[in-house]
């Protein structure tokens, strides 16, 4: 069984439902999901990112823009966890900067294709080769990003046309995806933040709040989670589904809410 998270830079819970995705309503009606899950500050990419993956705000962490810089004081993340564990992680994703969410040693395979922030059809390549190494290399956790519906909301405006038009295309290609992975997989999918005319990173609601949806065994099937959900709880849970300790450091919940008693 894999569990995989597949992360949607920059899409808003409104967006789904403004834009025509078959695909990720579908997967929302049969997850236990919340549309008002909520970022961090600065709602950035790489902070919320390291967020995500360590499970502490970014004052904790202090990575604060997309620069990445080495930690005052270092904490594990859900890699090294997974990792100690004797588990096999795979990172598939396009923009290069995600490259430092681990530390060097700990990954099992990892797949980069430049071009999020400069081609459309950068996600495909990253779904593509997802599909491909996932189950062939018998990954316990994968991470898949796709990048593009937020370079559009930075060239079009969030909730325009063109960018709601990128998130249809990444509908499709989430699909090819899913019917791709083993059976039985454990699938995260949420954004890190939101957006606003051309930007993010503010403590705006359209930039903090998230769209988060849990499905596979052992997931309360089509259950709305009513619960405050932050992208803190992501690791937590994962590690909880993976079978695995969460570090005392981490501050995120398990989100017990969207899992079966």
């Amino acid at each position: 069984m894999a569990v995989v998270l597949i992360m949607l830079d920059g899409v808003r819970p409104d967006a789904l439902d403004a834009a025509d995705c078959p695909q990720l309503q579908a997967f929302r009606d049969q997850a236990a999901a919340t549309m008002d899950a909520r970022s961090v500050m600065p709602s950035i990419t790489l902070p919320c990112h390291v967020s995500i993956f360590h499970s502490v705000p970014p004052q904790r962490h202090g990575i604060t823009s997309n620069d990445w810089t080495p930690p005052a004081r270092p904490l594990p993340g859900l890699i090294e966890v997974a990792a100690a564990a004797q588990k096999r992680c795979g990172f598939f994703y396009n923009w290069e900067q995600l490259r430092d969410l681990s530390r060097p040693g700990h990954l099992h395979y990892s797949y980069f294709r430049d071009g999020a922030e400069h081609d459309p059809a950068a996600d495909e390549a990253v779904a593509h080769m997802a599909a491909e190494v996932i189950g062939a290399e018998k990954l316990d956790f994968a991470f898949v990003y796709f990048g593009t519906v937020d370079t559009a909301g930075h060239t079009f405006g969030w909730m325009s046309d063109g960018y709601l038009n990128q998130l249809e295309r990444i509908d499709r290609v989430f699909g090819a995806l899913l019917a791709a992975l083993p059976a039985a997989s454990t699938i995260l999918v949420q954004s890190d933040h939101g957006g606003h005319e051309r930007t993010h990173g503010t403590a705006m609601v359209e930039d903090l709040r998230i769209p988060w949806m849990l499905s596979g065994p052992g997931v309360r099937a089509g259950t709305p989670i009513d619960a405050a959900v932050s992208l803190l709880d992501s690791a937590p849970t994962i590690a909880h589904i993976l079978g695995l300790d969460a570090p005392a450091a981490w501050e995120g919940r398990v989100v017990r809410e969207a899992l079966a008693p």
